[in-house]
């Protein structure tokens, strides 16, 4: 049995903000974690100073951390996002990013205002956590 996102009757509807709000694994499920990943190349260098462009990367990366382990953005159970100087006109791009990744059952997530991420260019990072069914 795959992983189960529900959205309970009595919350709001989260779908639209680009994340639900419970998701269970089944026992025995192998959980592969991602290490933060933000809007960078393979060389590791920021592919753009644009917020919205380090998203779509940093979801791109995701997916190609996953794939390392036979897997892809569907196995996706649980993001923390982490915004640098947060504030509402960022989350229409996140959302937009998780829509095109997870349409209509995306994953839950957090998502985190901070000061500053590792290095002073890089404006957003996400982690994931996936379950192999």
């Amino acid at each position: 049995m795959a992983h189960a996102l529900v959205n309970p009757d009595g919350l709001h509807d989260p779908v639209p903000f680009g994340y639900s709000h419970t998701a269970t694994v089944p026992a025995g499920t192998e959980l592969v974690l991602v290490a933060g990943q933000y809007g960078s190349g393979p060389d590791g260098a920021v592919v753009s100073a644009d917020f919205t462009e380090q998203v779509k990367q940093a979801f791109r990366n995701i997916g190609v951390a996953l794939a390392a382990h036979g897997l892809d953005l569907s196995h996706v159970v649980q993001l923390r996002t982490y915004v640098v100087d947060h504030d509402v006109s960022k989350l229409g791009p996140i959302a937009a990013a998780v829509q095109e990744g997870w349409g209509a059952e995306p994953p839950t997530q957090t998502l985190i205002g901070v000061a500053s991420l590792a290095a002073p260019d890089v404006l957003f990072e996400v982690e994931a956590v996936a379950a192999r069914p």
